[in-house]
């Protein structure tokens, strides 16, 4: 049963976490930036298997995860601003045997993001280099009873992003690609093995309405290890698209979208929920 419990938990929370980062913007001017809190809810009874194929969790499972993000940006000084990132979680996993929950804080993310401005050189369009870590939130139980609230090592994170706006058009684009350098679960024996991740989002708005369509996927570029061990059909990989719109109220805009995975390999399925409040400062 640990093999449910503990992969659709980890699972689950990385697949939402990812999500947060989605709202497009530049590198903030010194001393600006923004506050984004975010509430995420998953009730799913299948999963993509090792083979990529939809099917039940096994023993008639059910994972509901519900989760709420706080990410907030701040530019540090010219073309450069900083990132961090804090969920908490709430984890229900049901089997034929027995209900298991748990609820605390997941894994915190920390980013640097530098854009050519910062180097004195004029970029013709948006364009920055972002990097981070990714700590572990709390303690990583190894035990078939526990739901893992977060993944349960550190990560190190790379990405170039690119973007463009059509102004006067209502209209802008955004994306980067990344690569996750992964260490090892020293606690669970096991390392799951870097990933490539790709993002892109175009948006605009209509009257006061703001909307945009999100696609992102991350892929295993090595085969995880268990005790030493390599497991090819343990790599993991998604694509997902997320529509979503926003209106503005008071001092931000109210945000919802629907997060639906398409395909993936060791990953839950189904329809996430989305709901948040970005507010600039």
């Amino acid at each position: 049963m640990q093999k449910y419990t503990g992969a659709i938990g980890v699972a689950v929370v990385a697949l939402l976490g990812w999500a947060v980062e989605a709202t497009a913007q530049w590198v903030e001017a010194p001393g600006q930036g923004w506050v984004q809190i975010a509430a995420f809810h998953h009730d799913t009874r299948t999963v993509f298997d090792e083979d990529g194929q939809r099917e039940r969790i096994f023993a008639d499972g059910h994972a509901v995860t519900t989760s709420l993000y706080v990410t907030v940006a701040l530019g540090v000084v010219r073309g450069v601003d900083a990132w961090v990132q804090a969920p908490l979680h709430q984890l229900q996993y049901n089997d034929a045997a027995t209900n298991r929950s748990r609820a605390g804080l997941g894994d915190v993310r920390l980013y640097l993001r530098a854009a050519p401005e910062a180097f004195g050189i004029t970029a013709p369009f948006p364009i920055a280099l972002r990097a981070g870590i990714k700590l572990p939130g709390g303690d990583f139980p190894v035990d078939a009873e526990v739901i893992p609230l977060g993944e349960g090592q550190r990560d190190m994170e790379a990405m170039l992003e690119v973007g463009q706006s059509f102004y006067p058009r209502s209209l802008y684009a955004h994306g980067w690609l990344g690569y996750r350098a992964r260490s090892a679960n020293t606690e669970a024996a096991r390392a799951p093995g870097d990933e490539a991740f790709g993002f892109f989002t175009i948006g605009g708005s209509v009257q006061r309405i703001g909307w945009r369509m999100i696609a992102e996927g991350y892929l295993n570029v090595q085969d995880p290890t268990i005790q030493g061990i390599a497991v090819p059909s343990a790599r993991r990989q998604a694509l997902t698209v997320q529509p979503t719109l926003s209106y503005p109220i008071g001092r931000g805009a109210v945000e919802v979208g629907i997060r639906t995975t398409l395909a993936g390999q060791n990953v839950p399925a189904g329809v996430a929920f989305t709901l948040g409040y970005f507010h600039r400062f």
